[in-house]
């Protein structure tokens, strides 16, 4: 982080066996918590296993980092990053991903910008940056 890192995603090591330490290693590094989206990765994943509820997921700002623990499954992975979607298609549920960029950039890190079609960022209004 000391290198330059704004964002570091850990994946696994969040559950409620004695092994899974990623929570308490990413708080012992923090300088302030951000609740919001581990109860967002929790939220999502109640959508497709009752489990969810067992997941310890933090995320936490270090500086200017942002430092988030992803579930250990890749699929849970995928759909706490992209959110829920209706069967038309359209977005029932924002993942965390959306809210990355932005959480970035109040945090004095990097502008970055995201693909829609990939991954839809948010920002409020005054938050965009026009290409000059």
């Amino acid at each position: 982080m000391e290198a330059g890192c704004s964002l570091v995603l850990t994946t696994g090591g969040t559950g409620p066996a004695p092994r899974d330490v990623t929570p308490e290693a990413t708080l012992a590094v923090a300088d302030r918590e951000m609740p919001g989206f581990g109860e967002q990765m929790r939220q999502i994943s109640l959508s497709f296993v009752p489990t969810a509820i067992l997941s310890r997921q933090v995320a936490v700002i270090r500086g200017k980092s942002l430092i988030i623990n992803l579930p250990g499954q890749p699929k849970a992975i995928a759909e706490t990053l992209a959110g829920l979607k209706d069967a038309d298609g359209s977005q029932k549920v924002n993942g965390i991903f959306a809210a990355v960029p932005y959480c970035i950039d109040l945090i004095g890190g990097p502008y970055l910008e995201t693909r829609d079609q990939v991954c839809k960022g948010f920002r409020p209004k005054t938050g965009i940056r026009t290409r000059d």
